[in-house]
């Protein structure tokens, strides 16, 4: 069986650790000054070398070269059992399954037997943070007072975790991310030493989606050369979920055109081809990042091909920067909404809904709008448009002030997300406008497509929410409230507002 990649490149000395040197140069020296202290606690995210540095040091402190500034020197006996994992005075415990206090008695009455190989027995405590409380303060006293010949390397990715009276006992190193060009730095070497056949874009790519982690940019390496193809951009995005579809260009493009029909028949041939909705989500997002990084002047960042970086060069050219950052936060709360519903598209649907119209960021208003008469702009999501609005003044009385309603309509889509009704939660977010005539609850909504799925059992859900909260019963009808050219709801038809509107006008802000 071969050996994996991140085994087989783990550094055996001192020079050959990429990153951490502000670690590696207190080890060295307290090597070199033969001032080990006994308990040291390694904190930092995963494959950062933690691990790594536990084993030289372990390797180093029982080295029999005689010179201290040549230790680990890897040829003597000691070094070799220590690389060949065959080293008995090297005890690697992993706490996520040793958590408990027996575990612990049990490490505390073997550690006072003396070594059985070298001078020190060196103990390394993987993810420590998942010892229980009990067994945090068994630790205690064998932290505080170690044997002489007992050395503990405690390592964490969540030092928070960690009780306040263990961290005062350890000599406490952060391990940061490794840079992304040290990281390919390393990936490089690899690929000449493996004869790997890798594009310089491709490693690029992987040291960027390894997040800082050495081992897992290895890792991702062993993964992608064991296609037995070249490894080029395109196949590290397609390997690793990276690459930008077609379906993502049609639907950036059907906002762009305004064509909610074409951007609904792109999401759903998408999905019948077994595409998941909140993966498609992420690469919408991820694509719309792209065009908000050219648009700041840093598209050197965005990692793609030549063609779809032409691509996104012309949407970051149509788009304006408040359209770009409003559907990245449209569609990144489709992809990360996690509670599921009986139809699983509908939450790209609505974002897909909500971006191809006005924006609808800020909660329903009831107030008086001011209207400017121009042109609405070209772009499909108009980033100066306000939410329309109604006029509270109505021929019936309100059974309760349209104001009312609105304060209590945030609590509505809280307590429909802890009953798991997230569609209807989601609708609720999406109205635009509410108005309240006598006994009818009037609800604006930005697209004929938002309005359709607001169906019977969901107005009489709301009407229920409105009665226990507010103690009065209202009808429900709904609107659209915001097409172009069309008077929103409630605003007087024959009014200087109305006329605005016909002529071309846009209702583009609000006052109170």
């Amino acid at each position: 069986m071969s050996q994996a990649l991140y085994r087989k490149y783990r550094p055996q000395g001192w020079a050959e650790v990429v990153g951490q040197q502000h670690v590696l140069q207190t080890l060295r020296h307290a090597i070199a000054a033969d001032r080990v202290a006994h308990a040291y606690l390694f904190a930092g995210p995963r494959g950062t070398g933690k691990t790594t540095l536990a084993r030289l040091l372990a390797k180093a402190v029982n080295c029999l070269h005689e010179d201290r500034t040549q230790r680990p020197c890897n040829e003597c006996d000691y070094c070799r059992a220590v690389s060949e994992n065959r080293f008995m005075d090297l005890i690697e415990i992993d706490a996520a399954s040793n958590n408990g206090v027996d575990d612990v008695r049990d490490l505390r009455d073997k550690i006072n037997f003396a070594p059985t190989q070298g001078k020190f027995k060196v103990y390394i405590i993987d993810e420590v943070h998942m010892m229980s409380g009990g067994a945090f303060n068994a630790l205690l006293k064998t932290l505080e007072e170690p044997p002489p010949h007992a050395i503990f390397v405690l390592a964490t990715t969540e030092i928070h975790k960690i009780p306040a009276t263990v961290l005062s006992r350890c000599q406490r190193h952060e391990f940061r991310r490794v840079p992304v060009d040290e990281i390919v730095g390393m990936l490089k070497t690899i690929v000449i030493a493996e004869t790997i056949q890798a594009d310089d874009e491709a490693l690029a790519l992987i040291a960027r989606q390894s997040a800082g982690g050495m081992r897992d940019a290895i890792s991702l390496l062993d993964q992608l050369s064991s296609t037995g193809e070249r490894i080029t951009l395109d196949l590290a995005q397609t390997v690793l979920g990276t690459a930008t579809s077609q379906t993502v260009l049609a639907l950036v493009a059907s906002i762009l055109d305004g064509e909610a029909g074409r951007g609904l028949e792109a999401i759903h041939k998408a999905l019948d081809g077994g595409a998941d909705p909140r993966a498609l989500a992420r690469q919408i997002v991820d694509y719309l990042r792209g065009l908000m990084l050219i648009q700041m002047g840093n598209g050197d960042q965005v990692e793609t091909t030549k063609d779809i970086k032409v691509k996104m060069a012309e949407h970051a050219d149509a788009f304006t920067p408040a359209d770009v950052l409003r559907m990245m936060r449209i569609f990144n709360e489709a992809a990360t909404d996690s509670r599921g519903s009986w139809q699983p598209s509908l939450s790209l649907e609505l974002a897909f809904a909500e971006t191809l119209e006005a924006p609808a960021e800020s909660a329903p208003v009831a107030v008086t709008p001011r209207v400017s008469a121009k042109p609405p702009a070209k772009s499909a999501p108009v980033a100066a448009a306000a939410p329309p609005s109604t006029q509270t003044a109505s021929a019936n009385a309100p059974a309760v002030p349209a104001s009312e309603v609105i304060k209590v309509w945030k609590q509505f889509q809280s307590t429909l997300r802890k009953e798991n009704a997230s569609n209807l939660a989601a609708l609720l977010n999406s109205v635009t406008s509410i108005d309240v005539q006598g006994n009818l609850l009037v609800l604006g909504f930005a697209s004929d497509v938002l309005m359709s799925k607001m169906k019977e059992d969901e107005k009489k859900r709301t009407a229920q929410l409105i009665a226990d909260a507010l103690g009065v019963t209202l009808d429900i009808r709904c609107e659209v409230s915001n097409a172009k050219g069309k008077v929103p709801p409630h605003v007087p038809q024959d009014g200087m507002v109305a006329t605005a509107i016909h002529q071309g006008g846009e209702i583009v802000d609000v006052q109170e």
